[in-house]
């Protein structure tokens, strides 16, 4: 149940960065499109270029952003893991983390947990890991006390 409210909240932090760029493509195609034609020219040229560049900007990181959604549909939080994979709630002794999309720390019933890509240096390390083992990062021994 833990892991599915964790995978809850990251669906809800790619969302979120899914609405935002989506406003703001809207809003630079706004710009873009209210531009006037004055009689200095090049005033209208840059007005009309720099929207563009905002929403080619824009658009680059919806896919991004697209992407970390399709990362996370493919994952299964109802499934037990048992080795350190995406979709895994791991307990260590540096903190929780859960192996999903890197989204940052996420705050549930007032504890922290930190949600990181499979690619993550610390995601990395412990790949393939299973409870009780440790592994090294950073220089220092990580030790997994619990995986679910």
């Amino acid at each position: 149940m833990l892991k599915s409210q964790l995978h809850t909240l990251c669906l809800a932090y790619v969302q979120e960065r899914i609405d935002a760029c989506q406003a703001a493509i809207r809003t630079a195609q706004e710009s873009a499109n209210s531009e006037t034609k004055s009689s200095a020219g090049d005033k209208y040229e840059t007005g009309r270029a720099m929207a563009q560049n905002e929403r080619d900007r824009n658009t680059v990181q919806l896919r991004q952003a697209q992407q970390l959604q399709g990362e996370l549909q493919r994952i299964s939080p109802e499934l037990p893991c048992d080795t350190v994979r995406p979709g895994a709630l791991v307990h260590t002794s540096m903190g929780t983390f859960y192996l999903g999309i890197s989204a940052g720390k996420l705050t549930l019933g007032g504890k922290d947990y930190f949600a990181v890509s499979a690619a993550a240096p610390v995601a990395a390390a412990l790949a393939g890991k299973r409870a009780g083992e440790s592994a090294v990062f950073n220089g220092k021994s990580v030790q997994i006390m619990g995986i679910e």
